[in-house]
């Protein structure tokens, strides 16, 4: 069978609760793939799930993962040994934290070849949310004005760049320290958070992206256009809380309130890897850690300042 290494949680271990073991290589079962992972990004939803208790049954977290086929199991019809892929493990019990992970045929496309492992890693969750909260609950068109609240980090340089892709003209917000990224993406106009208060000004958005920050929901109603869109996709635990609570209310009238919850889906998966290839978007990495340093990387995502996706390097390849 084989060992591997692997960041397990313990909740008794160190501060970070996360430390490099080796485990038992795992054996793909009944229409699962074994792959040797690449490339792992992580998501909030890493961290967020550590600190509410919501531990993988394998006590291994990283969902976003690039690698390679090594084994199949049986009746498995889709990949192959050798075959690159990528995919989002959220919903299928984690465990990319690791040599290796086995997971189901349905979690996986085929990495585009062109796309490097890397870059594959950083899609799934992030640019999926990104992809849904615009499109699917935004409905966004060409020419809308959109204000994407939080530029930065995760979700929101995707979010730029996909609303550009749709031929909107899109407003980034951000740190002063971020405003010539958000630019370089493609927005066409930043904004500090720290130095205007954006959502008081005159102007108004078809479109608003609510992902970091802690606005008062009524401000962001405001600021929105007749027949406006607010979508909320993350910010504090106490605001997405209050959005989900009470959004359905302040949706009277003409302008729509929303919250997102972004689910696993690989015709999205393998639209947004399509859109990696061709140049439409690229990702913004800000950190790079190994498998070693996992507790590190996760305690820095945790703090909330990461500029683009962090990556946990698995393999040297």
């Amino acid at each position: 069978m084989g060992k591997m290494r692997a960041v397990l949680y313990d909740k008794k271990g160190s501060p970070e609760k996360l430390s490099l073991c080796e485990i038992e290589k795992p054996v793909p079962g009944e229409k699962e793939v074994l792959i040797r992972v690449n490339v792992v990004s992580l998501n909030a939803a890493d961290y967020r799930s550590m600190k509410m208790g919501i531990i993988p049954k394998r006590r291994i977290f990283g969902a976003d993962i690039a690698g390679s086929i090594e084994s199949v199991g049986n009746n498995t019809s889709v990949f192959k040994p050798g075959d690159e892929v990528m995919g989002d493990l959220a919903s299928f019990g984690f465990g990319g934290l690791a040599d290796y992970v086995t997971a189901p045929e349905r979690a996986l496309i085929l990495k585009p070849a062109q796309v490097s492992f890397e870059a594959a890693a950083t899609l799934p969750l992030a640019a999926m949310t990104a992809l849904q909260a615009l499109r699917n609950n935004g409905n966004i068109h060409k020419g809308d004005k959109v204000l994407i609240v939080g530029s930065a980090g995760s979700v929101g340089p995707f979010a730029v760049q996909i609303a550009k892709y749709f031929g909107a003209e899109v407003t980034g917000v951000c740190s002063s320290g971020n405003l010539s990224q958000t630019l370089s993406i493609g927005a066409d106009y930043a904004i500090d958070y720290t130095k205007e208060d954006f959502l008081n000004s005159t102007k108004r958005y078809d479109l608003i992206l609510g992902i970091n920050g802690s606005y008062p929901l009524l401000a962001y109603r405001r600021a929105l256009a007749p027949n406006g869109r607010f979508v909320m996709v993350g910010g504090s635990l106490s605001q997405i809380f209050k959005s989900l609570l009470f959004g359905w209310l302040l949706s009277s009238g003409s302008k729509k309130m929303k919250s997102l919850t972004a689910k696993p889906d690989r015709q999205d998966l393998e639209f947004l890897a399509s859109l990696l290839e061709n140049g439409s978007i690229r990702p913004v990495i800000d950190r790079r850690y190994t498998l070693d340093k996992t507790a590190e990387a996760m305690n820095y995502l945790s703090q909330g300042h990461s500029t683009g996706k962090v990556v946990i390097m698995v393999t040297s390849t």
